[in-house]
This record gives structure tokens, C-alpha cells and sequence, in this order.
């Protein structure tokens, strides 16, 4: 494995550990009642997975343009970490909706 695919990896894996800590950042301010705050951390979250899903963008479209992708474990777990912060990002937004109904339900709101 190259250098440069090396270091693209790892932007995916730093940037899809940083998407996932602010969605979990996201659930706890929801849980706590303040949705500004949850709103932030979920767009935070957002921006992150962005900027791992360009990376990973890259890697498609080099592979698409014939430059062959090694495969590695260090691939499979950038992929692998990335899908789950995705996925831990949109329960996160779930959540914050939620939480949203259930303080409403009571006479407040988040």
C-alpha cells in the first residue's frame, strides 16, 4: 500500500471517528434538553461525514478511472467505521426528535 493511500484512509477513519463522537455529543445535549446544542453537534456530525465521504469519493473514482484499489484490512475497517458513524448520525437524529416529542409531551420543550 502506497503512502498516499495510506493517508487517505486514514482521513476516512479520523473523520468518520470525529462524524460519530459528535452524533453521540448530539444525543447526550438532546437528553439533557438543549437542541441547540444537539442541532450543532448533529450538523458538526454532518460535516465530518462529509469530509470522509469525499475521501472515500476519491477512492471510488480512482478505482473507477482504472487505478486498481489495494484492498486491506486497514481498508475494510476506514469503510467499516465510516458506515457506522453514518448510521450512528441518523439515530442520532431520530433521537433528537424524539426527545423533542417526549419533553413536549410534558408541558416543555427541548
Amino acid at each position: 500500500m502506497n503512502e498516499n493511500m495510506e493517508q487517505i484512509i486514514f482521513q476516512i477513519i479520523l473523520h468518520g471517528g470525529n462524524g460519530r463522537s459528535s452524533a453521540m455529543e448530539a444525543i447526550a445535549a438532546a437528553k439533557n434538553g438543549d437542541r441547540a446544542e444537539a442541532l450543532k453537534k448533529l450538523q458538526e456530525s454532518a460535516d465530518e461525514l462529509q469530509k470522509a465521504h469525499h475521501f472515500q469519493t476519491e477512492l471510488i473514482q480512482n478505482e473507477a478511472g482504472g487505478k486498481k484499489t489495494e484492498m486491506s484490512l486497514l481498508m475494510v475497517h476506514a469503510q467499516d467505521h465510516l458506515m457506522n458513524a453514518m448510521t450512528v448520525k441518523d439515530l442520532a437524529a431520530e433521537m433528537i426528535d424524539l426527545y423533542e416529542k417526549i419533553t413536549v409531551q410534558r408541558g416543555a420543550s427541548i
